[in-house]
């Protein structure tokens, strides 16, 4: 669909579209989280953007603000094992179908359509419409929002993480390959909630 079509498409249809995007497809450790997003086009938060463009306080702010704005939020975890059996693009994608649906049940809609952040399309269980829109989270308020109830989520499962596992400095690097988690790795080896299918793991 051309922008302008797709823009108008969810302006006529925005409060039954969803808002799809993930947080944690790169890290070494944990899950991918997925969330999905409605709003009212009358009611939509007026700082929303990136979550990646976002400090950390700002980001718990607008999780509760688009908690209390939204029509319907959902969230999915897939979990590192289920990474490591399909691949991170498919467990993200599967993320983004459960996220869709706690969504739906949550607030007792059946929604008409969803936009995709990136280029992949969505396995549904049923018929939705649905787009990929590279950068979506740039453009689409409900993508943003996404965006950061995705992100908020997982950072909170990384800390709680790095409770159980405190050698691997999780609440600092939330999973990502920094160096001092690769010094980790290399000094105790992969704990637990690692993704054996990565390859700094193993190396």
């Amino acid at each position: 669909m051309q922008p302008n079509k797709l823009f108008a498409w969810y302006e006529q249809h925005g409060h039954m579209i969803a808002g799809l995007d993930e947080a944690g497809r790169g890290p070494l450790a944990g899950p991918v989280v997925a969330a999905a997003v409605v709003f009212s086009p009358a009611l939509i938060p007026s700082d929303l953007a990136d979550s990646k463009k976002l400090s950390p306080k700002k980001r718990e702010s607008l999780f509760k603000t688009i908690h209390e704005m939204a029509l319907a939020v959902g969230i999915a975890e897939v979990s590192h094992n289920r990474i490591d059996e399909i691949n991170i693009l498919q467990a993200s994608l599967e993320a983004m179908k459960l996220a869709f649906e706690d969504a739906e049940k949550k607030s007792g809609l059946q929604l008409k359509g969803a936009l995709v952040d990136g280029n992949q399309l969505v396995s549904f269980s049923r018929s939705v419409e649905q787009y990929t829109v590279i950068g979506g989270d740039n453009i689409f308020p409900s993508i943003m929002a996404a965006s950061i109830i995705a992100k908020v989520h997982r950072d909170r499962l990384m800390q709680s993480m790095a409770e159980h596992y405190p050698r691997y400095g999780f609440e600092n690097h939330k999973g990502y390959g920094t160096a001092k988690h690769l010094q980790a790795l290399k000094e105790f080896g992969p704990c637990p909630i690692h993704r054996r299918s990565f390859a700094p793991v193993n190396a």
